[in-house]
């Protein structure tokens, strides 16, 4: 009966990780529609009140009063055209990157709204009001893109791979000589989606119990072996347990 039961256990181990992996999905879902839907809400009352909430609430490069603004920029847009372009890559890589831990999402969302305003303010020329969520569309493209790579998860690097491979050519619009777009907010989007892998990536790596043997009916639940710097599958077997094959 123990080596059974503890089969089921460490059987389960992998099921378990798809259960956690739908309900974060499904948390990922809700929030990026939520924030769409307060982005969308936001645009009908700007637009009601002719760009007002763009001119006031935007950010400036050196004007210290809209410092705060890196905030609130995010959730404006000047025209439908504008919301409307950027709201499919968002809610994308948005759900993309929150799919492994909403509050992870949350400090990932800041994060990139700082480094995509700051990089505005610091080296945009001219007084214009810059406003849009494409900033956190890059943020998200760059740290749906290298997060496999920094918390060696093999799904997670595919879907990087995936994504660069399909994505490249939003590149092409975070280098200077677009015209009308902001490429700063979007290198500093980006600069800060990079870094966002790095800062909160997965510190603390999957360990497995010991092996139980019953020495009543022979029955020797299967492993995998330690994690260890002297072990060269230990990843192997890390993803062969996140897909419930050991």
């Amino acid at each position: 009966m123990g080596g059974s039961d503890q089969g089921r256990v460490q059987g389960g181990r992998g099921p378990v990780d798809a259960e956690q992996m739908i309900e974060e999905a499904r948390k990922a879902f809700f929030v990026m529609f939520g924030f769409l839907v307060i982005v969308w809400l936001v645009q009908l009352a700007n637009y009601t009140d002719h760009y007002a909430l763009s001119r006031d609430y935007g950010v400036v490069s050196g004007d210290f009063g809209t410092l705060p603004d890196v905030l609130s920029a995010p959730f404006l847009h000047w025209s439908w055209a504008h919301i409307e372009s950027n709201s499919g890559p968002l809610f994308v890589f948005g759900f993309l990157a929150a799919y492994r831990g909403v509050v992870r999402f949350l400090g990932l969302s800041l994060l990139v709204a700082v480094t995509s305003g700051l990089a505005v303010w610091f080296f945009e020329r001219g007084s214009v009001e810059t406003v849009g969520a494409s900033g956190l569309i890059f943020g998200y493209f760059g740290y749906v893109v290298v997060r496999g790579i920094f918390d060696r998860h093999l799904i997670d690097t595919l879907i990087g791979v995936v994504m660069a491979a399909s994505f490249a050519y939003l590149l092409t619009v975070a280098v200077p000589g677009t015209p009308g777009v902001s490429w700063l907010g979007h290198l500093g989007g980006l600069i800060g989606g990079l870094a966002g892998a790095w800062l909160f990536r997965d510190r603390h790596p999957r360990t497995f119990p010991p092996t139980h043997s019953d020495g009543g009916t022979g029955i020797t639940t299967r492993r995998a072996p330690a994690a260890g710097a002297d072990n060269p599958r230990t990843d192997l077997y890390k993803e062969l347990g996140d897909l419930g094959l050991l």
